[in-house]
């Protein structure tokens, strides 16, 4: 499921994520039950629990006892809610990495960071990025990358493509964790059971499997791995996203510094 951010109305929306006072903002007399704030916080939870496809204004309602009427006085549609969750949430975010170690020992810590709050909210990754909420806690996520990889001494078009590179590497393996996480519950089916199920299947199915793709038997003969201690309760494939993730973060960082010394600048 992916929902696009910026479908409700653009300047109501704009308004609200940036706090400029609307419709049931600011109001003169006693404090109401029911605020832009209150209500983004129920969304949120809901998505927390249930995903996107749970999320609705009745639901969210009903999470705060009221029915989905009575919120539209203060969030116009569940387009502008989207928005709202989406800017929200991103405020977890730390924005404030020392860089004493260096622009890699931050940007490392800001990548690991991330990974963590993509698990805590696996709703986020269906949100596209496609078009940015453009709300202040995305502005500040962006500032603290910028600020970070700045101190490479990169100039600024090739920075932009290193900062959407580091983003979406975080963002894409996240995902591949969050989805596996999602699977054994949706599928009631376990990582190892579908893999024993569909590795002898196959191996039935294509007795010449070697034969005909050399270079994946290959790498699969190659793939064991010296035992380390695991939590067995976290899928396989959970457990590979996060062995994909710290290894592909090291190349890419690697990367980073290979352009910075084929610039000529110096290490910081």
């Amino acid at each position: 499921m992916v929902v696009f951010a910026g479908q409700g109305d653009a300047r109501r929306s704009m308004a609200l994520l940036w706090r400029t006072p609307g419709p049931g903002e600011a109001r003169p007399g006693p404090k109401p039950g029911l605020s832009v704030d209150v209500i983004v916080d129920a969304a949120i939870a809901v998505a927390d629990a249930d995903g996107m496809a749970a999320l609705s204004m009745r639901a969210v309602g009903e999470r705060l006892g009221r029915t989905g009427m009575a919120l539209y006085t203060y969030v116009p549609s569940k387009s502008e809610l989207v928005d709202l969750m989406h800017d929200r949430v991103l405020g977890e975010l730390p924005v404030h990495y020392g860089l004493e170690e260096g622009w890699r020992a931050a940007a490392t810590s800001w990548a690991r960071d991330a990974w963590a709050f993509y698990l805590r909210h696996p709703w986020v990754l269906q949100v596209s990025q496609a078009r940015p909420v453009l709300g202040p806690n995305e502005y500040a996520m962006l500032e603290t990358v910028l600020r970070i990889l700045r101190g490479t001494g990169l100039e600024a078009g090739v920075l932009r493509r290193v900062v959407g590179t580091l983003f979406h590497f975080v963002r894409g393996v996240a995902q591949t964790a969050a989805e596996s996480r999602q699977a054994p519950a949706t599928t009631g089916v376990s990582d190892d059971e579908w893999w024993l199920a569909r590795s002898a299947l196959l191996r039935e199915a294509v007795p010449d499997f070697a034969d005909r793709f050399p270079t994946v038997a290959w790498l699969e003969s190659g793939a064991v791995e010296a035992p380390v201690d695991e939590d067995e309760a976290v899928p396989y494939l959970e457990r590979e996203a996060k062995k994909t993730f710290e290894a592909g973060l090291t190349v890419l960082l690697d990367g980073i510094e290979a352009a910075v010394d084929r610039a000529g600048l110096p290490s910081r």
